[in-house]
């Protein structure tokens, strides 16, 4: 505010004076010239009627001439003073609105006027550096769950793109560099109720630097941050940034699971991803894949398979020379022409993979692969998501879009992190439990959308469940899924993880009993999370859960079943 004032009094100095100059002599002059009063004697206005005369004067108000007529010095002396007057208010208001239009100021004001807005947020609220297909998504995914978010993005544009969505909160946001600490902390960096910082701008140092910054202005915070650089994630991880994402070491990983283990796969798509259904995939476990692009995407898949017997690699590189040659065979060219996919041995592959960095080239690829060999398993690389509509009319088994998976993996560490925990125990289990699991799920579900969702049972989200235990009444998992509205029928839901001091169940038992501080994972139908909701705050439907005794709210009623009890 200091800074504003200071840019609007320096940019206004001249025009003031200006004024002030004017009318101080307008007004000097108007009282050393006599006049005539109504008894024909020579009077001289005062300093309070000059004032006053010239302000409506110099407005070209017109009130007339006070207290009486002028005399023909007076009226003259009037007429230099009104022009001088209304000159003066035109280069004056010519200044002002010059000022208004500069990009400082303006600057300055939105800045000022965002600081004081994410200042009066008086709720948990995650702040997102960068507003592209990751930022948007998940905005998105946060407003789902009524989370608040603030964000900070460099391009207007995205920022305009911003402004036209219909959240159902309202988000803070401001065109500025969020690599600045000035700009983090008018962001809420310091703010006692921001959750986290997210860096998820599309330039590596960028996010370093807010990484960096987060950190050092406030250690206690959470910091993720987005990298796909190797040397810049060990930096961010060396100011202890709690989680590091890289999207091509993410899907390298999933696509490895996709080959050796499908339902798995399945299990945490069906999980993490929010589709209304999820198919199961039959990649080939084993054979000869290609490759095509050996850049920052194509090396993290290399890597993950390398060390596969049953995995073979050809990589197809247009300039090897600037990206490295792998240790595999390795064919010179894009992967858009048939005799380079030929030269490859794409006949013979079980699988391609679509990996560079321009869409147009990777559907390029795929579409002739498929006329080489029908039977292919075709996973492709996506980077924008404005080409969603393409890459659907494709049908590839996988589809990797680098700002899904991050605003995916974002979405459950903020929300859900026992969901992490729970697909690392699931992985320990075989593939028929993997898929008895799948199959309960959609039958719990019937075939809908699921709705994940995670609690602690302390005083403040578990009141009343929270005062039973206090009061050494036992409360089990099968209390929770019970309906208020009818306790012998269940909530469409079921326990995916237990979390009890040192213990996790995985798929716990209805009969386990909850203890203080407790963790719990759920997975059910859209709204079963509010009907659950009423169990934990309300002790009358707890009690009604427990017993199945119905207590009136009203205390009149109560004491007369006290009566009538007695």
């Amino acid at each position: 505010m200091n800074t504003i004032l200071f840019l609007i009094m320096r940019r206004m100095r001249v025009p003031l004076l200006v004024l002030l100059i004017v009318y101080a002599v307008a007004i000097v002059g108007i009282t050393l010239i006599p006049g005539m009063d109504d008894q024909g004697n020579l009077w001289y206005m005062d300093f309070f009627h000059a004032y006053y005369f010239v302000s409506y004067m110099g407005t070209t108000i017109g009130f007339g001439e006070i207290p009486y007529p002028f005399s023909e010095a007076q009226r003259m002396w009037v007429i230099l003073s009104l022009y001088m007057t209304v000159i003066a208010w035109i280069y004056a208001i010519g200044a002002l609105l010059s000022l208004i239009q500069d990009d400082a100021l303006r600057s300055m004001m939105i800045e000022n006027r965002f600081a004081r807005m994410v200042k009066n947020i008086h709720e948990p609220f995650y702040l997102i550096c960068g507003y592209g297909d990751t930022g948007s998504a998940l905005v998105s995914s946060l407003e789902e769950r009524f989370m608040r978010s603030v964000v900070i993005e460099i391009k207007q544009e995205r920022i305009n793109i911003l402004m036209m969505e219909n959240y159902p909160v309202y988000v803070p946001k401001l065109c500025a560099d969020a690599s600045k600490p000035l700009i983090l902390v008018n962001g809420g960096l310091k703010n006692p109720d921001c959750a986290g910082v997210i860096a998820i701008t599309d330039d590596n140092l960028a996010n370093l630097h807010i990484a960096i910054t987060a950190k050092l202005l406030n250690p206690d915070i959470t910091v993720i941050g987005r990298v796909d650089s190797r040397d810049v994630a060990d930096n961010m991880d060396s100011f202890g940034t709690d989680f590091i994402i890289d999207p091509f070491d993410i899907f390298s990983r999933k696509l490895h699971t996709a080959l050796h283990a499908p339902n798995l796969l399945l299990l945490r798509e069906c999980l993490t991803t929010q589709k209304e259904t999820c198919e199961p995939l039959e990649p080939p476990e084993r054979g000869l894949w290609v490759l095509c692009g050996y850049g920052r995407f194509g090396k993290a898949v290399y890597e993950q398979f390398k060390g596969d017997k049953n995995i073979r690699f050809v990589v197809i590189e247009a300039n090897p020379e600037r990206t490295g040659y792998p240790r595999v065979e390795c064919i010179k060219g894009w992967g858009t022409e048939a005799d380079t996919l030929r030269q490859a041995h794409i006949e013979e592959a079980v699988g391609i993979i679509a990996g560079t960095n321009d869409d147009v080239n990777n559907l390029s690829i795929i579409m002739t692969a498929r006329e080489l060999n029908p039977n292919l398993f075709v996973v492709i690389r996506q980077n924008k998501a404005e080409n969603q509509i393409i890459f659907e009319a494709a049908k590839a088994d996988i589809v990797m879009q680098p700002s899904q998976i991050i605003a995916s993996h974002i979405r459950v560490l903020l929300t859900t992190p026992l969901l992490v925990d729970f697909i690392i125990l699931a992985k320990q289990f075989k593939y028929d439990w993997t898929e008895k699991l799948i199959k309960y799920l959609r039958k719990i579900l019937n075939s809908t959308k699921p709705d994940i969702w995670q609690m602690t049972i302390n005083q403040e989200t578990c009141p009343a469940v929270w005062d039973a235990l206090s009061n050494n009444q036992p409360v089990n998992l099968k209390c929770l899924r019970t309906d208020p509205r009818n306790r012998k029928e269940y909530l469409a839901c079921i326990p995916l993880l237990l979390v009890r001091a040192e213990e996790n169940i995985l798929l716990p038992e209805d009969s386990e009993c909850l203890d203080k501080n407790a963790q719990i994972l759920w997975c059910g139908k859209r709204g079963v999370m509010s009907w659950m909701e009423r169990i934990l705050h309300d002790p009358l439907v707890l009690t009604y859960i427990l017993t199945g005794e119905i207590v009136s709210r009203s205390y009149v009623w109560r004491w007369l079943q006290n009566l009538r009890i007695r």
